[in-house]
């Protein structure tokens, strides 16, 4: 049996599959990435073997993903994050062209080919406006849970308009409607809002075709997903275990070279 083994290392958790040569996931595992981000890939892609019961020698090939892909250092090889949402997205949703990945530090628009390709790519500056941290640093200031805040604001009746989606004012922004009574629904409904919308503009520079994925750790957010979808005017592809998508992608990349390299041992044999 060969095995392939992908681990995406992101700003804020570090996720790792291990597929079989049926393309089936074997098993998989998540960790926060923290300080050591070396440490986060071991340890994270350490968990998944011993899920799946498999000696780490079993792994055929190992691709690293992610803003830490080279500090996958017992990886094969390491493939862009962006690269690797593509494919995995396509593999679940294969009438995907456009996938919007979200996670902790960055927002990414992806046009995707009918092979699941990357025919072309947009994401936001460094800054990390209308992302993960964005709505952690919301949910922060309103007190209310990161999984909490999604549901939340879909109970809004008049979303608040934010100044700016800047990380670094959100809380004296919030503070300022929480102090004019505005309601915590109302003023995460605003969040969301603001944040799909900057989405928008990211995703119109590679242009919106049918049909739309949605990937990243975000995904999980129903409040970011609706929100999207309204500014789109369309529905949206949304795997429960959207997360693991980065990870999935690099285990596909990686299984395949296992299997190439199979293929040619076998012929020397």
């Amino acid at each position: 049996m060969i095995f392939g083994a992908g681990v995406d290392v992101g700003s804020t958790q570090t996720k790792a599959v291990i597929l079989d040569e049926s393309r089936s996931i074997v098993a998989r595992s998540l960790i926060a990435t923290g300080a050591n981000v070396t440490r986060a890939g071991e340890n994270a892609f350490v968990e998944a073997c011993k899920a799946a019961g498999l000696p780490r020698e079993a792994m055929g090939y190992v691709v690293g993903t992610g803003y830490g892909r080279y500090k996958v250092t017992f990886g094969d090889a390491q493939i862009t994050e962006i690269t690797c949402h593509a494919r995995g997205a396509h593999s679940i949703f294969p009438r995907t062209r456009t996938v919007i990945d979200m996670g902790g530090q960055d927002t990414k628009a992806i046009k995707v080919g009918a092979d699941g390709s990357v025919m072309d790519f947009a994401m936001n500056d460094k800054c990390a406006a209308g992302t993960g941290r964005f709505l952690s640093a919301a949910a922060e200031v309103t007190g209310m849970g990161l999984d909490e805040i999604g549901p939340i604001s879909l109970q809004a009746k008049n979303p608040v308009r934010l100044t700016s989606v800047c990380t670094v004012f959100v809380e004296s922004d919030i503070m300022s409607y929480l102090a004019q009574r505005k309601t915590v629904e109302d003023i995460l409904g605003g969040v969301h809002k603001a944040i799909a919308t900057r989405t928008m503009a990211l995703v119109r520079r590679v242009g919106v075709e049918e049909e739309v994925t949605f990937t990243g750790g975000v995904s999980r957010n129903i409040g970011m997903v609706k929100g999207l979808e309204a500014v789109l005017g369309r529905s949206i592809n949304v795997h429960e275990e959207g997360h693991y998508i980065g990870a999935l992608g690099a285990a596909l990349f990686a299984l395949e070279r296992a299997e190439v390299a199979a293929t040619e041992t076998a012929g020397r044999a």
